[in-house]
């Protein structure tokens, strides 16, 4: 496994992140363990959930990851061993503390607190804002239209609170997700000003059908050693070749799902993946493999977050840390960008 070091904390990471979205909704808490016991024997010593899991959310599988995660915990007596990240969802749907706003005071602490039950642990080592509360662009959306009227907490005040949770000991680090690059930049320029805890991660999407975290953010990554955790590094499993010559496999997020995961049924998306298939084929490395590979290269890349419903799946990303790419392909990887440039933002 190869390790890279949380933003500026001295904390390692693995570079290869366990994902958990699917525990609890695709996978039940039998598969969970296997994954879990798998993940750690490999070294994996990093793995992200949020209290909104599993996905796709609803209100009858709230928390229900988190739980199955407490219960391993509980069982195997291996909490320090992990370093756990979870999240607080944004402005949410009634079921989640009434809906509206999420990052006050009273409704981080209610989180945190429900977070903590459900783990089974004293502490979260890094707590992340799931998404913003302000109108802004996540989720693939383009086009962004300036709302002056819209409210939400202050940035200072989020800081704020959270402070007072780290100094109580119950988080160690924070990170933010689905975040523009003014938005890390304004939450940097806080912690600096006002000596408030500073964001040492960014959860964003990031694959070979998106790379515009290039764009804006990863100079910021870089400089101000935020670095990026990547979900959806397989672009919702495109990114495998399971879906290639419009093949929808049983029980697959695309067969049970096909709304919720529509982001990234594009135009473009078919014919870059063949063109991505057929640069793996040429050099004689498994597209997966390939794929995960490109992001956990990147210089602005702390960590790649995988998920998997089997252990197949699993075994195949955390094997991705032993391929190679060298510089022919990395060209013809970055060549194929150039056709057709993130057909999936």
């Amino acid at each position: 496994m190869n390790y890279k070091k949380l933003g500026n904390t001295d904390l390692k990471v693995s570079s290869i992140c366990l994902g958990t979205m699917t525990w609890g909704e695709k996978n039940t808490s039998k598969d969970a363990f296997e994954q879990m016991d798998y993940a750690t024997d490999q070294n994996v010593n990093f793995w992200d959930t949020a209290e909104v899991y599993s996905v796709p959310p609803r209100k009858e599988t709230y928390g229900s990851t988190e739980k199955i995660i407490g219960e391993w915990f509980s069982k195997s007596k291996k909490r320090s061993k992990i370093i756990l990240a979870s999240k607080i969802c944004g402005p949410m749907r009634e079921y989640v503390r009434n809906g509206g706003n999420q990052y006050d005071q009273k409704k981080i602490t209610q989180a945190l607190e429900g977070s903590l039950k459900r783990l089974k642990t004293d502490y979260i080592d890094l707590y992340q804002l799931h998404w913003p509360e302000r109108n802004t662009n996540y989720f693939g959306k383009l086009g962004y239209e300036h709302n002056d009227n819209n409210q939400w907490n202050k940035f200072e005040d989020i800081l704020a609170t959270l402070k007072k949770i780290i100094d109580q000991g119950k988080i160690r680090f924070i990170g933010i997700s689905n975040e523009t690059a003014w938005g890390l930049a304004k939450f940097l320029e806080l912690s600096k000003t006002k000596n408030l805890p500073r964001v040492v991660s960014v959860q964003n999407p990031y694959n070979l059908l998106n790379r515009t975290y290039e764009i804006g953010l990863s100079e910021i990554s870089i400089r101000e050693k935020s670095g990026l955790l990547a979900y959806s590094p397989l672009a919702c499993g495109y990114l495998t070749g399971k879906y290639r010559n419009k093949q929808i496999p049983k029980n697959s997020r695309i067969a049970l799902d096909p709304d919720f995961w529509s982001r990234y049924d594009k135009p473009n998306t078919s014919v870059a993946v063949d063109a991505y298939f057929e640069i793996a084929k040429k050099y004689n490395i498994n597209l997966t493999q390939m794929s995960l590979k490109f992001c956990e290269i990147q210089p602005f890349m702390t960590s790649v977050i995988i998920g998997a419903t089997t252990m197949e799946q699993l075994k195949t990303d955390i094997e991705s840390v032993n391929v190679k790419l060298n510089d022919e392909i990395i060209k013809e990887i970055n060549e194929t960008q150039k056709i057709y440039p993130n057909p999936c933002p």
